[in-house]
């Protein structure tokens, strides 16, 4: 999907900036969290991904709320009554009479408001991470201290992330660009005023007057909300259904399943749930992985052990940002990464046996090229089997790449040797692979 056309809504003379996509049966107007942007939704794959997959069964609107992101700067941020027109605003911009209302974090509050003020507008409610008082994002006053120190004097450099998504720490790209959307979503005393206008939500009182088919959706274990303000939701907001998924992280495009969040929300609104969205693409899939890590491991101790994989875990992240690697998943004590070049590939994988070697740690690699189908984030086809057997033939500090991968990085400089032909498990036919050398 191309990124959707922004336009603006006027709401009380402030311009809202909107986005509409997806053609599905079911209108929804997406709500943000307390900052937002939604050009920059877009620039990240697995964000994008998430989105298309929203629309895949709705007619969205998404939007970002006064004071933030696209929409008009005001003088005063206003209270969360008055951003319910904002949702209203941007409804009547694109014809919508009804809809369902979808909230994030804060925005699930802002939701949850909306539901119970304009019935007549709201077909069902859905919050996500989301909570009817402050104190469940915040719980002190001291941790709230804590959030406007780091706006204050590192906002805009992404190191809030770890905070948000746990499993996202050490990715460096991912890091950048949430540093880009902490700048795009509002200026840092923009930010601060925001925190302080949310740090007085308390919808606790509004819940009992929701009377449309609400569904509540929660990571128990993550560590930016706690689950008692989806358990309170749910006990207060009369029939609605609460969901538990697996993961820590608190956006909801990132960890465990982040399509399942959406699996539950199609089943909710259509009462089907449709077959994971398969992507086929042509990708150069690399695999690395520790070799003799139970040896190590056993060698030099748990701490020490631990700490190493966090370096390495680091180092290998470090390289993929830099050749613009797409890491797929952890495999044990090695990567499952794609790329669109095959020859950045290579060098990726050479630079991540060097880089890992100086750590004391010797890793092998294996790439293969050739067409995968992308579900919900992770990658299924014979290339992957393919690239996973050739990287278990490959010894230590060794890349080897299948013939397909030679074939297409011809005068690019990359050295590559006869590594032999081989029979890979599973897969037919004979391999010629090759050792590849800077």
């Amino acid at each position: 999907m191309t990124t959707p056309a922004t336009r603006y809504a006027k709401s009380e003379g402030v311009h809202i900036a909107y986005q509409e996509f997806g053609d599905g049966p079911v209108n929804l107007v997406f709500v943000p969290g307390f900052v937002s942007h939604i050009d920059n939704y877009w620039t990240h794959p697995n964000v994008a991904r998430w989105f298309e997959r929203l629309g895949s069964f709705a007619r969205v609107v998404m939007f970002d709320k006064r004071g933030t992101g696209l929409s008009d700067r005001v003088s005063e941020l206003p209270a969360m009554d008055e951003r319910m027109d904002d949702v209203r605003a941007v409804m009547d911009a694109v014809g919508m009479e009804r809809a369902a209302v979808f909230g994030i974090s804060e925005g699930g509050s802002l939701a949850a408001l909306f539901a119970a003020h304009h019935p007549q507008r709201c077909d069902a409610l859905i919050v996500y991470g989301g909570f009817a008082q402050f104190k469940s994002w915040f719980p002190t006053q001291e941790a709230l201290e804590v959030m406007f120190a780091y706006i204050d004097s590192s906002w805009g450099t992404g190191e809030s992330l770890p905070i948000f998504a746990p499993t996202s720490e050490g990715d460096v790209a991912f890091q950048q660009w949430w540093g880009r959307f902490e700048r795009l979503g509002a200026d840092p005393g923009a930010a601060i005023t925001l925190m302080r206008m949310n740090s007085q939500i308390d919808i606790i009182d509004v819940l009992p007057s929701i009377h449309v088919p609400s569904l509540i959706i929660h990571r128990p274990a993550e560590t930016m909300v706690d689950f008692e303000g989806a358990r309170v939701l749910a006990e207060r907001i009369p029939d609605a259904k609460l969901v538990k998924l697996p993961g820590i992280d608190h956006l909801p495009w990132v960890g465990e399943n982040p399509l399942r969040i959406i699996d539950e929300i199609e089943q909710f609104l259509t009462g089907t749930r449709s077959e994971p969205m398969a992507d086929r693409v042509l990708a150069t899939l690399l695999f690395t992985d520790i070799v003799d890590s139970t040896i190590t491991a056993g060698t030099v101790g748990d701490e020490r052990w631990q700490n190493l994989l966090h370096a390495h875990d680091n180092a290998v992240r470090d390289e993929l940002a830099r050749f613009h690697g797409k890491e797929i998943k952890r495999t044990g004590d090695g990567f499952l990464a794609t790329f669109d070049a095959p020859a950045r590939a290579i060098r990726c994988a050479l630079s991540i046996s060097d880089t890992v070697q100086s750590l004391g740690l010797e890793v092998r690699a294996g790439l293969h090229t050739g067409e995968i189908q992308i579900v919900n984030g992770d990658v299924e086809g014979i290339s992957v089997h393919i690239a996973s057997r050739v990287a278990d033939l490959a010894g230590a500090h060794e890349v080897i790449v299948s013939r397909t991968v030679k074939d297409l990085v011809a005068g690019s400089g990359i050295t590559l040797e006869s590594y032999g032909t081989y029979s890979l498990k599973g897969v037919p036919d004979q391999w010629q692979l090759f050792r590849a050398s800077a």
